[in-house]
């Protein structure tokens, strides 16, 4: 039978009365908590049937909510998006705030996100804009702009000390990814090259930009390498461009996504943080590694 998960948003918690009452609205047996007062699971007793209704509730009441198949739940790779995922900003409006094109830049990335326009179209447009730009701008801005998204050391962690496999996958930049793969202790990122001349950005991406069919080709790839299957595999992203990537994958959730995207994806999580992807494969709190 599937698995009703239940998580509450940081700070303001999962109260035990209203997790007993959406479970037994759901048709789910005896709550399993993960994290007393923030995460909860329980069997349901038949399949899931009109879930949408009690969804929109629980999240209208700051509850993420999602039902998954009970086998398989721990994942043996984990696929991240970068922007607005593992960090809380896009690079790219960060450099273009530091150039003066900001606005022009944002607007661009906006409809990009939307799935308004092509992302690789939409990534030459704007990177075109940043040219003359000095290369040390890039390390003002991974020194002074970037945060990390709360809960994602923990997610890696847990997850490799699992043995999963743990890849940063950006639409984004390598001079980014590399430093905030560190950081989060990934075993590996790809994105893609900013080009570089006389110290200062030349307004060109390095040939072949890697958008949303190269992420899904990135799953294909690892999954091969690792040898394990898509349904083995997390992903979470928040764009259009990760659509591919999250379809493939066994588990793809969309994290704080844009409306479109959240829409498409099996799963959304709206208010918790990263350690929601934990608990989703069903790991409680004292299982988490950091």
């Amino acid at each position: 039978m599937p698995v009703l998960i239940l998580i509450g948003a940081p700070g303001r918690g999962l109260s035990p009365a209203l997790a007993r009452d959406l479970a037994r609205r759901a048709g789910a047996g005896d709550l399993r908590w993960l994290a007393e007062g923030e995460a909860a699971e329980a069997a349901l007793r038949a399949p899931p049937a009109g879930m949408a209704a009690l969804r929109a509730e629980a999240n209208a009441a700051g509850i993420d909510l999602a039902v998954l198949p009970e086998g398989n739940r721990r994942k043996r790779v984990l696929l991240a998006d970068m922007d607005s995922t593992m960090i809380g900003q896009e690079c790219i409006d960060e450099l273009a705030a530091l150039a003066g094109v900001g606005v022009r830049v944002a607007d661009v990335t906006a409809r990009a996100m939307r799935g308004e326009i092509g992302f690789e179209a939409s990534l030459t447009e704007r990177v075109a804009l940043l040219a003359g730009l000095p290369e040390g701008a890039i390390a003002e801005v991974l020194a002074t702009r970037i945060t990390h998204v709360p809960g994602g050391r923990a997610l890696v962690a847990t997850m490799r000390a699992a043995g999963a496999h743990c890849a940063l996958i950006s639409g984004g930049f390598t001079a980014f990814t590399g430093p905030v793969a560190a950081a989060l202790g990934f075993d590996e990122h790809r994105a893609n090259v900013l080009e570089v001349a006389g110290g200062r950005l030349t307004g060109r991406v390095r040939a072949p930009i890697l958008g949303r069919e190269a992420k899904a080709a990135a799953l294909s790839e690892i999954c091969a390498s690792r040898g394990c299957v898509a349904a083995e595999v997390l992903a979470v992203g928040d764009g259009a461009n990760d659509l591919a990537m999250l379809a493939a994958a066994g588990l793809g959730v969309a994290l704080h996504a844009k409306p479109a995207v959240a829409a498409a994806a099996r799963v959304q999580i709206n208010h918790g943080d990263l350690t929601a992807l934990l608990y989703l494969q069903g790991y409680a709190r004292a299982e988490f590694a950091a």
